[in-house]
């Protein structure tokens, strides 16, 4: 067969990889708009309040697989139309902070921007998942500029405390280690782990307070 000619099999084909690619710029072109925004906003903050809130920052794409994979688990065909209108995650901001309070001050200093628009909010950590998973997911929508216009593009943030992404980073480890079925004392002693991070993050948050008591 002609590698021109397409097969209707659900993986992506040597013709479609250039189209994906190009389908995916503007995502890698959304990160680069909210990292500069992110580092803005950390070094603002450190001027005014003599600390960063943000520890570190990681980014990354979605692999065009893994696109495919999500679309066909909610029934949906796996085109990159489909793609750009049903998946908000094809690119991820994770912002690691040291206090949960440095979190909902990012959140609200988001939500008060012009040049970013909030979608939708997950909270994980008012709310943790069964596991004992913490984070504060947004999704946003980017505004880029391109050629041929503006175009709003979707990406989602991931805001964590060091503990929190400490325990993700384990357990996402021990997830694909089991082929995702983990066995039961595991997920006891995860959860475990998970409620010990939660009161760590409560214990540094009330000597943070103490000592700015101090001061």
């Amino acid at each position: 067969m002609n590698v021109m000619e397409k097969k209707h099999t659900g993986k992506i084909e040597i013709e479609d990889v250039k189209q994906w690619s190009l389908l995916l710029l503007p995502y890698k072109f959304a990160l680069d708009e909210l990292k500069t925004k992110m580092n803005i906003m950390a070094e603002e903050t450190m001027y005014m309040n003599d600390s960063n809130p943000i520890e570190h920052i990681k980014t990354r794409i979605k692999k065009v697989n893994s696109i495919q994979a999500k679309l066909e688990r909610k029934n949906i065909a796996p085109t990159m139309r489909n793609a750009k209108d049903y998946i908000f995650d094809i690119a991820g901001m994770r912002i690691v902070c040291s206090f949960i309070t440095d979190i909902y001050d990012i959140y609200t200093r988001l939500s008060n921007r012009k040049d970013i628009k909030i979608i939708e909010v997950k909270d994980y950590i008012k709310s943790p998942k069964a596991n004992g998973y913490q984070s504060l997911h947004i999704i946003v929508q980017v505004p880029v500029t391109l050629s041929h216009g503006i175009e709003q593009v979707y990406a989602e943030i991931q805001l964590r405390t060091l503990a929190m992404d400490f325990w993700a980073s384990l357990e996402h480890k021990i997830y694909y280690k089991y082929d995702k079925e983990i066995p039961e004392n595991l997920e006891k002693e995860l959860l475990k782990a998970a409620q010990t991070a939660k009161l760590m993050d409560e214990k540094m948050m009330g000597i943070r307070e103490e000592v700015r008591s101090l001061s």
